[in-house]
């Protein structure tokens, strides 16, 4: 008999329950081979390896070239991939993966748990953001056979089963890897896979492109025979190349919000907001609390109350998105808090914590001014911090907008710490361990990594909740401690969520079934075919 943890960590089912898809087909005929598929990436990846870079362009070309041990339902069940199978042991301190034989690389060799297990003690644990502290407490990765991997753990980590698609842990090849510098080897600029799609040749500066595996494990896919990933900065361009059909697919919100309620009647397009269940897309402020004025509470509550989250969706968001009161998103329904401190948008009481802070305003009306640095990732980022700043005028403090390109975006916040409030999303992910405890812990910050601690917050409470959840192999408990979390953060705020995004994909709509799972977005088009 299988025990609860089992049946609810490991995903066991039958077959013909894996075999069906997490989406139902929109198209009523049998998928059409061939064709060539134009997508639109942007902005361009700087390396199509995810094993160790997190950016959303990368893992957005490069689901397809990997697969992962498992896959995500639009549930956030785990779903076989690589492993076709697994178990946890009853005490938590085990994972056992039975993986699926006759798979090979790219360049033929075979598939096998040396790589499952060479990636996870060499890149995983080492230089991952999220898994290094996911895998932490992995003490030994056994291989009793070229087909199962045994994950001996020092301590119970449930999250781990959250995290293993070909984004979240992405197993790169160790005949080509092992004793190189692994973020300096050149296949990170041409990748070799397990995946769908053989990686064929990178134009910088103008389009990747993948082609058709004849040799992969899931018989009879894909069905187009190439991806052309075109790079076009230029969201005026995307829009205009989706609209005449130049390119048939483009995600992560593509076009301006204002373009995509334009686009989304056409007949022959479609704006689709499925397949981004797995990232759970939040927009967040963080404020720097070394610095003069942010380092008093007072004032982060203040801007809190400062900010209309409703208007700020309807208007910047044109209504993709909800107003988020916590780091967790309702989406991540398990784990999320409800009863957590809230800021309302009231101007007045605003008013009163910055008085009270000792900030008085002058008589221009202005009490002091901030930097406010934005994710150069487009004008919807840009107009959400124009909204900052005319919401925070009305308080008496003077924003100063800073643009930049996104390598120095990410020294000035992440490593510089040169700032005084900025802004990008996060993604939650299905499990917090994995995808928000590292905006708060202490141990990042300053670490030049996008996505971790930039407000520079440390709370040894904070460490110690989420280092005791990290271990915990009831899930119950595990809940129950991020919910204390979420409680003391939102308390603290040196973040402020803001909005629960819903990023949406732009499709021709004669592509079909360009969602087959949860994950999609940073899984394979294996699925999709385009009609004639």
């Amino acid at each position: 008999m299988m025990d609860r943890r089992t049946l609810l960590l490991a995903g066991i089912a039958s077959p013909a329950a894996f075999a069906l898809p997490a989406f139902p087909s929109r198209a009523a005929s049998p998928p059409r081979r061939g064709g060539v598929l134009t997508a639109i990436v942007t902005p361009e990846p700087v390396t199509l390896t995810a094993a160790a870079n997190t950016a959303a362009p990368t893992g957005f070309v490069s689901g397809n070239v990997f697969d992962g041990l498992l896959e995500y339902g639009p549930d956030l069940k785990p779903r076989p991939s690589l492993a076709e199978r697994w178990t946890v042991a009853e005490d938590g301190l085990s994972i056992t993966f039975h993986l699926r034989r006759s798979v090979t690389w790219h360049d033929g060799t075979p598939f096998t748990s040396a790589d499952v297990k060479w990636t996870l003690e060499n890149v995983w644990k080492k230089l991952h953001p999220r898994n290094q502290v996911t895998f932490e407490h992995v003490a030994s990765v056994e291989t009793p056979d070229d087909h199962t991997v045994v994950l001996r753990l020092a301590k119970p980590s449930l999250a781990i089963l959250s995290s293993l698609n070909s984004n979240g842990a992405q197993i790169l090849p160790k005949h080509l890897y092992e004793g190189t510098d692994v973020l300096a080897n050149p296949y990170n600029q041409k990748p070799v896979g397990t995946g769908a799609f053989k990686f064929k040749e990178w134009a910088k500066g103008s389009h990747i492109t993948l082609e058709r595996n004849p040799n992969y494990w899931d018989a009879g896919k894909p069905y187009v025979d190439e991806i052309v990933f075109r790079i076009v900065p230029d969201a005026a361009a995307r829009a205009g190349m989706l609209e005449t059909g130049e390119a048939q697919y483009a995600a992560f919100s593509p076009v301006s919000l204002r373009d995509a309620e334009r686009l989304g009647k056409l007949p022959n397009l479609r704006i689709e907001t499925r397949g981004y269940e797995w990232i759970s897309p939040f927009l967040y402020i963080d404020l720097n609390v070394e610095s003069r004025y942010l380092k008093d509470p007072r004032v982060r509550r203040a801007l809190a109350h400062a900010i209309d989250r409703d208007a700020m969706v309807k208007v910047v968001w044109y209504g993709f998105g909800k107003p988020a009161i916590s780091p967790i998103p309702s989406t991540v329904a398990e784990f999320h808090d409800p009863s957590v401190p809230k800021y309302p948008f009231d101007p007045k009481m605003a008013d009163a914590l910055l008085d009270e802070a000792g900030f008085k305003r002058g008589a221009d009306g202005i009490r002091f001014s901030l930097n406010h640095d934005f994710l150069p990732f487009g004008d919807d980022y840009r107009r959400s911090g124009e909204y900052l700043k005319q919401a925070l005028r009305r308080v008496g403090i003077d924003l100063t907008l800073r643009s930049q390109d996104f390598s120095t975006w990410v020294r000035r916040i992440y490593k510089d710490r040169d700032f005084d409030i900025s802004s990008s999303w996060g993604a939650a992910f299905s499990d917090p361990q994995v995808g928000v405890s590292r905006y708060y812990l202490s141990g990042w910050a300053g670490k030049g990594i996008p996505g971790t601690n930039g407000s520079g917050y440390a709370n040894p409470e904070i460490d110690a909740l989420v280092a005791s959840a990290q271990v915990e192999p009831d899930q119950a408990k595990r809940v129950a401690t991020f919910r204390q979390f979420q409680q003391i953060v939102q308390r603290d705020l040196p973040t402020i969520p803001l909005i629960e995004l819903r990023f949406f994909s732009v499709h021709a709509a004669r592509l079909n079934d360009a969602v087959a799972t949860g994950d999609q977005v940073y899984g394979s088009l294996k699925n999709a075919w385009l009609s004639e």
